[in-house]
Order: structure tokens, then sequence, then C-alpha cells
């Protein structure tokens, strides 16, 4: 399985996320979000796939969400300015985000890991 995890090597819950997947045997392909954030395409095909609306996609608790003041702008821009917006600066981007190019996780939640990664993976559902 060809798993892509987009992450900030500084972040913690990076960190454990990759030490999860990687104690699970999880080969994982690192990009890294802040240098090669995703192309406005790629982050319109992961919105799509995660079944998550695109605020998920917005790491809130970021400093450069706060300078921005997006709490109060998102809600006037449409989906495609958000998209935009996101593709401009990875660090605006939630994290990590992990895909095969079927299944999409955004943030880390050890049980939903477990579930789509690692039970996944295990019985070869893909």
């Amino acid at each position: 399985m060809n798993v892509t995890m987009y992450l900030y090597p500084k972040c913690g819950t990076c960190r454990k996320a990759k030490k999860y997947m990687t104690e699970h045997g999880v080969e994982l392909n690192e990009i890294h979000i802040a240098e090669n954030p995703p192309s406005k395409e790629t982050l319109e095909d992961l919105i799509e796939k995660s079944g998550l609306p695109i605020k998920k996609f917005f790491n809130t608790s970021g400093k450069k969400y706060r300078e921005l003041g997006l709490s109060q702008k998102l809600k006037d821009m449409s989906q495609n300015e958000q998209v935009e917006l996101l593709a401009s600066d990875g660090m605006l981007i939630k994290r990590p985000i992990v895909t095969d190019g079927k299944w999409v996780t955004v943030g880390f939640k050890e049980e939903e890991f477990a579930d789509v990664w690692i039970k996944q993976t295990a019985h070869n559902d893909r």
C-alpha cells in the first residue's frame, strides 16, 4: 500500500501520527506540508475523498489562521477561494493529512488511524 502523509516535522501531532504508522508497519511517503503544500487540484481531490467539510482542512489553532482572521473571513469565501487559500500556504492546513489515493484522514486520532490505516491494511479490503 502506498500511503502519503503531508506533515510538518516540528508538529507534535504529526510526529505522533508518523510514529503510530511506522510502529504498525505502514511505510510512508512523507511530504513537508510547509515546503510543498498540496496543489489546489490535490486539495480538491483530498477534500472530496475525505467526505469532510472544507473547514476541517483548516489549521484553526495555527498562528497564520489567527493572524489572517480566518474564523470570520471564511464564511464569506466560496469553497474555491478557500481551497486556493489552503493551497497558497501549507501552514494553514490541518495536519497530518494521510491518503492512499482512496482514503483520506485529517489530523490524528488513534482510533481513526486504527480503523482506516491499520485494520484495512491487515485485511487488504482496499
